[in-house]
């Protein structure tokens, strides 16, 4: 072995940079670039979905296992979302095969439920196992053209984003769009202000949906007017849509003739049949809410996130891979300090959360709120056990 010289290129010492030294040979700088690239384009060449055949996907009972380590309650969408996932990996496979004679359509979804249920932690949920890009974007940004805001072109510039610019990558992602409640047609009325954040972005949106070559800035936006267009074919773009659709439980009700007038025992068990009121949504409920029949159509399968019960939020405080109690844990754990909850004390950050009706997106507030004094006295104590009795609300310091 000569230290004087690289192992793979023979240059000596003086005319490189650097050597750097393994256990049976030196490698200069030049040479790990030159590996550096060679890994970069067969990992490119790859994309993003290594599998060549149907019996090597995930068959969506393993999707749906995945899903269950973090995700706690929620069977329908997970089911219907794990079933996506699937069927998507199988009509990119099937794309591949010239002797198809049967064009395989996409599905896209619609998830509905109130907020704090899980329909943003699902979607990024399932982006961790996923071999395709994934991108999630907001709603609430896009305007119509012309408009400030952003044009619905830029939901593809972070897909691109994701992809490293690579389009056929790019071509075969799954898109999140959240909050698609919030660009629901204001009213049916005529109005002499424009509604260029409902109607007309849901009519921007129609041909991503539905798989047509679309023209996107690589930057997103109107910023750059020189860019050159980058165009996506978005055919095999699986589209996922989420929203809180507040108000449509009514819509569902009216539809139903469900509705009760003054103190009926239906009104009074109104909250036992919040859960059969959702599974019988459909699109006739989501056009009486606000969106266009053009984009429904789009959306052929509708799925429904169950309100968050008591006993639900307590699974979610404890067991998930990345569970509130194991993140607070861990970080008290860093300053040498043991921290137990006790079930007592779980269940009244539980009780607090429901009652400010966040979801379980509250439960780290509430569970921040207990702690205050205990982290700001941090490494004072070894242990500390949270008891029903020494949880406090609102304290002041």
């Amino acid at each position: 072995m000569n230290s004087n010289q690289c192992s793979f290129c023979g240059k000596k010492r003086n005319e490189v940079q650097m050597l750097v030294s393994g256990q049976n040979g030196f490698i200069c700088e030049n040479c790990i670039e030159q590996a550096h690239s060679i890994i970069k384009d067969s990992v490119s060449e790859s994309g993003f979905s290594s599998a060549e055949h149907v019996s090597e996907l995930k068959k969506p009972k393993e999707i749906k296992e995945f899903l269950n380590q973090y995700v706690i309650g929620q069977d329908q969408a997970k089911k219907q979302l794990s079933i996506a996932v699937y069927n998507h990996y199988k009509r990119l496979l099937h794309a591949k095969d010239e002797n198809r004679e049967v064009e395989l359509e996409k599905s896209n979804i619609i998830m509905i439920g109130e907020t704090g249920t899980g329909k943003t932690l699902l979607a990024k949920t399932i982006a961790k196992e996923l071999n395709v890009p994934f991108c999630i974007v907001d709603a609430t940004i896009l305007t119509e053209a012309g408009y400030v805001g952003e044009d619905v072109e830029s939901i593809l510039s972070r897909l691109l984003m994701v992809a490293d610019y690579d389009v056929e990558k790019a071509e075969k992602g799954i898109v999140f769009i959240d909050e698609i409640d919030k660009i629901a047609r204001k009213s049916d009325n005529p109005s002499i202000t424009r509604d260029v954040s409902g109607e007309g972005v849901q009519q921007g949106l129609l041909k991503l949906l539905e798989g047509s070559i679309v023209n996107v800035p690589p930057q997103g936006g109107r910023k750059h007017p020189d860019q050159k267009y980058i165009q996506v074919n978005t055919q095999n773009i699986l589209f996922i849509a989420g929203g809180a659709f507040d108000g449509i439980k009514e819509i569902i009700e009216r539809r139903m003739n469900k509705q009760a007038i003054g103190f009926s025992s239906e009104k009074i068990n109104k909250l036992d049949e919040d859960e059969y009121i959702l599974t019988n949504i459909n699109a006739i409920d989501l056009r009486s809410f606000g969106l266009i029949p053009e984009l429904l159509g789009r959306f052929p399968i509708i799925t429904y996130l169950e309100k968050l019960t008591k006993e639900t939020m307590i699974r979610i405080m404890k067991e998930p891979k990345n569970s509130i109690i194991n993140q607070f844990v861990e970080l008290f754990k860093m300053d040498g300090t043991k921290l137990i909850f006790t079930d007592e004390a779980v269940e009244k950050i539980v009780d607090e959360t429901m009652d400010k009706g966040l979801g379980a997106r509250g439960l780290r507030g509430t569970t921040e709120k207990v702690l205050e004094d205990y982290m700001f006295d941090i490494g004072e104590d070894e242990e500390i056990i949270l008891t029903n009795d020494n949880i406090l609300f609102n304290r002041k310091i």
